[in-house]
């Protein structure tokens, strides 16, 4: 899920033109790859001076729930992104994916082979080369072990190291593999024998490796160079990273100002704007694929009544919290933000009272009823959300409907939404790799146990309609769209499990004095601090 939240899957941001991920036949894609980054200078140049700081970034939540890389599927992909690496990483500006642990790649023509060569004199942290046979480990014990975001090798049917150097893969049906592997979350190369769940130490490739790490603590975790990473490092660069839990918006704002955090994941809109002439700080800001989801629960309690979900939906003020969300947000469309193929205009929800009234009275609640009473979680120390609850409370009020509203660290609202412990659910979400089908296969297909479908919604011709969606991007993009649209239809409009209030807009704030940034909305949240220089 990612902020789950899938914080804040809320998981990958410009209106982003569509991501083609249909295979070109027999092409090689992606060659060359990262540039080692220069250490001498040119004669007459002083050499830059060592950059002693530590980065540190202030989260809002807690970092890490879980420190395996085959089934990390939270918040910690913060952390993770810079401890591990991929085949792949998809570039937000070019849409595309580039080389990464692979430095180039074909597929065939059917798009059912698919070939990478690895990169050369990678080392893993914990002294092993990495090679084909490691590489080939690693995707298959994440597959086996089957969690969460273990689902985007689903079309993957045999792996082969035909030599050190080439990772040979054989699918089920065509899936644009290239974009598979640029993933956030599953999609991690890593030393199966350095998994290790207490943190001490990791398997990774990335070029920083855990330091330490406190649960629970303020300063969570701290990472620090990896020195033999593949990439080198140049003086400017940061070898130390921190981050430091902060909860309250304006601490991390103050701490930001006095030089004591160098990242804040996101800011108040008036905070936001104040930010933009604070002299220490520069801001950020950049369209994301992370949208707020109102999960409606469709399996107990009062909202099991169709009727009872359409009026909640109706009773949201979309309009009134794009507003107050001043450029942090805009109304969205449907379950798929701009720039992801499925994104479907025309379905903008709009804020209708008296047909709310008109829904409830007609299953027995409203003003001339008993009152309805519904219990509704979402994440402590999120203003937006707050914002959305405090709007549609308000609301629903004047219909004679009490909401019980519980702010909510994300791990405990999670483990009550699993045992269903709730009318509404509030969560962000955000895709795994740049493609709609997060959203549907997580969130919308049925579950025996739910993980991040907190709607519990079961519908076989839904599921049927979900599993053929990653054949059809890859053969039929009209026919992909299509059903995608007809997808969210019957999700928002006629099984009313879902709202959607709006897209987050990435509004960030940072030290001045940081060059090198640039939000990337396929890793929701992330700083690649090894692109930073001080």
């Amino acid at each position: 899920m990612h902020w789950h939240q899938k914080l804040a899957v809320a998981g990958v941001a410009g209106a982003v033109a569509v991501v083609a991920t249909g295979c070109a036949g027999g092409q090689v894609r992606g060659s060359g790859g990262t540039p080692r980054p220069a250490t001498s200078t040119g004669s007459g140049t002083p050499a830059p001076q060592a950059n002693e700081s530590t980065f540190v970034y202030a989260p809002n939540l807690g970092v890490v729930t879980d420190w395996d890389p085959a089934t990390s599927y939270s918040n910690e992909i913060v952390a993770m992104s810079n401890i591990y690496e991929g085949l792949t990483r998809y570039n937000s500006q070019t849409q595309k994916p580039e080389p990464r642990l692979a430095t180039e790649w074909s597929a065939s023509p059917d798009g059912k082979e698919w070939t990478f060569k690895l990169r050369q004199g990678v080392k893993f942290h914990t002294g092993k080369p990495l090679d084909a046979e490691a590489a080939k480990k690693a995707i298959e014990r994440t597959i086996k072990m089957n969690g969460g975001p273990a689902y985007i090798w689903s079309a993957v049917k045999t792996i082969e190291a035909p030599d050190p150097a080439t990772l040979k893969f054989t699918l089920k049906y065509a899936t644009p593999l290239d974009l598979v592997a640029s993933a956030g979350y599953a999609a991690h190369i890593y030393d199966v024998d350095g998994v290790d769940k207490d943190g001490k130490k990791d398997g990774g490739t990335g070029p920083y490796t855990i330091d330490q790490w406190q649960k629970g603590k303020e300063t969570e975790l701290t990472l620090k160079a990896f020195e033999g990473y593949w990439g080198g490092w140049k003086p400017e660069q940061y070898k130390k990273v921190a981050f430091r839990v902060t909860p309250q918006l304006t601490t991390a704002w103050q701490l930001l100002q006095r030089g004591e955090v160098n990242y804040v994941q996101r800011l108040n809109p008036q905070l936001f704007q104040q930010a933009g002439s604070t002299q220490a700080v520069q801001t950020s800001q950049t369209p994301s694929f992370q949208n707020l989801l109102v999960l409606f629960n469709t399996e107990s309690g009062p909202a099991k009544t169709p009727e009872v979900r359409q009026a909640l939906q109706l009773a949201i003020d979309y309009d009134g919290l794009a507003a107050a969300l001043k450029g942090a947000g805009a109304k969205g469309s449907g379950l798929v933000p701009q720039g992801l193929l499925g994104h479907t205009p025309g379905l903008e929800p709009k804020m209708d009272l008296p047909k709310a009234q008109e829904l409830l009275a007609s299953v027995g609640y409203g003003p001339d009823n008993e009152e309805l009473k519904l219990k509704l979680t979402y994440a402590q120390g999120d203003d937006d959300q707050k914002l959305l609850v405090t709007l549609l409370s308000s609301a629903l009020k004047k219909i004679n409907v009490a909401v019980d509203a519980k702010p909510m660290a994300w791990e405990a609202q999670w483990d009550q939404g699993k045992k269903k412990g709730q009318d509404i659910f509030i969560m962000y979400w955000y895709p795994d790799y740049a493609d709609a089908y997060s959203w549907f296969v997580n969130v919308f297909r049925s579950k025996d146990k739910p993980e991040f479908n907190l709607s519990y919604l079961k519908d076989a011709e839904i599921d049927k309609a979900v599993d053929a969606l990653p054949e059809l991007t890859a053969t039929n993009r009209d026919m992909a769209a299509q059903s995608y649209a007809e997808l969210q239809r019957k999700i928002i409009q006629e099984k009313a499990a879902v709202a959607v209030p709006y897209v987050q807009t990435y509004q960030r704030a940072l030290s001045a004095d940081v060059r090198g940034y640039t939000d990337n909305p396929a890793y929701p949240n992330v700083v690649f601090f090894y692109e930073l220089s001080r």
